[in-house]
C-alpha cells in the first residue's frame, strides 16, 4: 500500500520519495471518502516540505489538511494541533512572526498531550522573542520550565531559550550558569541537536566580548553540525566563522560558499520536485474525471445513437461532399489572393526600385558621361544617397511583415520578468484595449515607473509575492501596488528614484502615493486622467 511505502521512505529519510507516495495514497484515501487519512497524508507532505526548506508549500499543504478535519472529533485534535504548529513554524521561518502567533495558539489549543503543549509553548515563547514581546515570552518559557523534569532534554531546552530571551531583553544579565547547566544536560543525555543548539546560543553570547570563545563555539557547533547531517547549522557556523575576522576567515570561505549554493540549488530542486509531484497528481485527477464523465455520457446516449445511426452517416456522408467542395474552392480562392497580392507587391517593388534607384543611377552615370573633370565626392555622395534609398526600401518591405506588440503585454512582460521561484508576480485587470485611448508619453511614463518600483522590489524589499491591479474609470485610469516585503523605514527620506517616480506621474497630470510600515509591505497607488 502506498501509505506503508511512504512511512517506510520517510524513516530512511528519502523525503522526496516519501512526498510522492504520500500524495498516491492521499488520492486513493479521497476516493474511499476517508478524510482522517487524507489529513494524516497531508500533514506527514508539509512535514517533508517543511524539513527540505520549502516552507511556503509546507504552510499551503498544512492549511488543505486542516479542511479534512473535524475539531469537534478529540481522536483527530492531535493531527490538527500537529497541522497548525507545522503552519506556525513554517510562517516563522519566513520572519512573518506576527501571523505565525495566531496559529502557535491554536497548536496550543487543539494540543491533548502536555509535552506536545510544552513544546508547542516553547515555540511560541521563542516567536514572541523574535517579535520583541520579551515579558510574555519569558513569564510562558518559565511557565514550562516550572512543569518540565530537571535534567531531561526538554529542560534544557526551555532552560536555554529563557537564558536567550532574558540576555536578549537585557544584556546586563548574565545568561551563562544557564547556558552551561542546558549543555550539560545535553552532553549527558548525548543529544547532539541540543548540543548544537546550545554551542550556537554561547558563540552568540561571546561574538562581541570574548572573540576567541566565540569561535571555540562555532568551531563546536560546526563539528556537531556535521554529525546530525545539518546543511543549515554547518552553513551558520561556517558564517560565523568567516565573519570573526581571524586565521579561519578565509580557511572557511570557500567551504560556505560551496555550502550555501549545494543547499540553495538543493531546495530549489525539492520545491519543483514538489510541485511536479503536486501538478501531476491532479492533472492525472482531472483526466480520470474527465473519463469517468465520458463514459456516462457515451452510456446515456448509446440508445439514441443506434436508433439514428442510419441518419447520421447519411448526414455525415452529405456533410462531407459539401465541406470537401467549399474546402477545394476555398482553398483556391485563397491560393489565387495570395498569388495576386504577391504579384502586386513585385509590381509596386520592381517600380519603386526603377523610380529610385535606377534612375538615381542613371542621373549619376550621365553627369560622369558629359563632365569633363569629375567630382569625385560629389559621385560619392550621390551614390551614398541612392544607397539609403534602397536601404529604406528594404527596410520597408521588412516592416510590412513586423506584428506589432500590444502595450498591455510589454507591460504583464515588463513585471511577470521579476517573479522567480521564490517570488510571485500577480496581475489583474490587464486589459489591452484600456491603453488604446492613453497618449504615448504617459505610457512611457507609466512603463518608466512600473519598471523603477519592480527593481527597488527586488533589490530591498525580500518580498516574495507581489501584486498589480489595473483598474479604468470614464476619465482615469488606477493602478495599485502591493508587495509583502520588509517596508520603507523612512518615506520621508526620498532617494533619487523616489523623486523621478513622482515627477514623472505628476507631469502626465497624475498623482502616486506611497504608503509603507517596515516590515508589513509596500503599497502604491498611481492614478492618471485618461485624455
Amino acid at each position: 500500500m502506498n501509505y506503508e511505502k511512504a512511512i517506510f521512505l520517510l524513516k530512511d529519510g528519502r523525503l522526496e520519495k516519501s512526498f510522492f507516495y504520500f500524495e498516491q495514497a492521499k488520492e486513493e484515501f479521497l476516493i474511499l471518502k476517508d478524510s482522517f487519512n487524507v489529513a494524516r497524508c497531508l500533514i506527514n507532505m508539509s512535514a517533508n516540505q517543511y524539513d527540505l526548506g520549502d516552507f511556503f508549500g509546507a504552510q499551503e499543504t498544512s492549511l488543505e489538511a486542516v479542511k479534512y478535519i473535524d475539531s469537534k472529533n478529540k481522536e483527530q485534535q492531535a493531527l490538527l494541533c500537529h497541522s497548525y504548529n507545522t503552519i506556525a513554524n513554517a510562517t516563522d521561518e519566513m520572519r512573518q512572526y506576527d501571523q505565525a502567533i495566531p496559529y502557535f495558539h491554536l497548536a496550543i489549543q487543539y494540543s491533548t498531550d502536555s509535552t506536545n503543549t510544552h513544546l508547542y509553548k516553547n515555540n511560541l515563547a521563542v516567536c514572541l522573542r523574535n517579535v520583541r514581546r520579551y515579558d510574555e515570552s519569558i513569564k510562558l518559557s518559565e511557565e514550562i520550565l516550572a512543569k518540565t523534569s530537571k535534567g531531561s532534554k526538554d529542560y534544557a531546552k526551555f532552560l536555554n531559550n529563557l537564558a536567550k530571551t532574558k540576555w536578549t531583553a537585557d544584556h546586563a544579565y548574565n545568561p551563562i550558569p544557564d547556558y552551561h547547566t542546558a549543555l550539560n544536560i545535553r552532553l549527558n543525555e548525548n543529544d547532539l541537536w541540543g548540543q548544537n543548539s546550545s554551542y550556537a546560543t554561547l558563540s552568540t553570547y561571546y561574538i562581541n566580548t570574548n572573540a576567541d570563545s566565540s569561535i571555540f563555539y562555532l568551531n563546536k557547533q560546526y563539528e556537531i553540525a556535521k554529525k546530525i547531517n545539518s546543511a543549515d547549522d554547518r552553513m551558520n557556523a561556517l558564517r560565523g566563522l568567516v565573519q570573526s575576522n581571524s586565521e579561519y576567515s578565509q580557511r572557511y570561505l570557500k567551504t560556505y560558499l560551496a555550502l550555501s549554493d549545494s543547499i540553495q540549488n538543493a531546495r530549489t530542486a525539492a520545491k519543483n520536485q514538489f510541485a511536479l509531484i503536486r501538478y501531476e497528481s491532479e492533472k492525472s485527477k482531472a483526466q480520470n474525471l474527465k473519463l469517468e464523465k465520458e463514459n456516462e455520457q457515451k452510456e446515456s446516449h448509446l440508445l439514441m445513437q443506434r436508433v439514428g445511426i442510419a441518419f447520421l452517416l447519411f448526414t455525415m456522408l452529405v456533410l462531407t461532399i459539401v465541406g470537401t467542395l467549399w474546402h477545394k474552392k476555398r482553398k483556391q480562392r485563397l491560393e489565387l489572393e495570395a498569388q495576386n497580392e504577391i504579384k502586386e507587391n513585385k509590381l509596386h517593388l520592381s517600380k519603386k526600385i526603377h523610380d529610385v534607384v535606377a534612375n538615381g543611377i542613371y542621373r549619376v552615370m550621365t553627369d560622369i558621361e558629359h563632365k569633363e573633370f569629375i567630382d569625385r565626392d560629389g559621385v560619392l555622395d550621390k551614390l551614398d544617397d541612392m544607397y539609403q534609398k534602397s536601404r529604406d526600401i528594404s527596410h520597408e518591405v521588412e516592416e510590412q511583415t513586423e506584428t506589432e506588440v500590444s502595450y498591455g503585454d510589454q507591460l504583464t512582460d515588463l513585471l511577470k520578468s521579476f517573479a522567480s521561484d521564490h517570488r510571485r508576480v500577480l496581475i489583474a485587470g490587464k486589459d489591452s484595449q484600456q491603453w488604446d485611448v492613453i497618449n504615448q508619453r504617459t505610457k512611457a511614463e507609466i512603463k518608466y515607473v512600473l519598471q523603477e518600483l519592480m527593481v527597488n522590489m527586488k533589490k530591498h524589499s525580500q518580498a516574495d509575492q507581489v501584486v498589480i491591479r489595473f483598474e479604468s474609470h470614464e476619465n482615469k485610469m488606477e493602478i495599485f501596488y502591493r508587495d509583502n516585503g520588509i517596508g520603507i523605514k523612512d518615506l520621508k527620506s526620498k532617494g533619487k528614484g523616489h523623486s523621478n517616480m513622482v515627477s514623472r506621474i505628476e507631469g502626465v497630470g497624475g498623482k502616486i502615493i506611497f504608503v509603507s510600515e517596515e516590515g508589513k509591505g509596500l503599497s502604491v497607488k498611481i492614478n492618471f486622467p485618461i485624455l
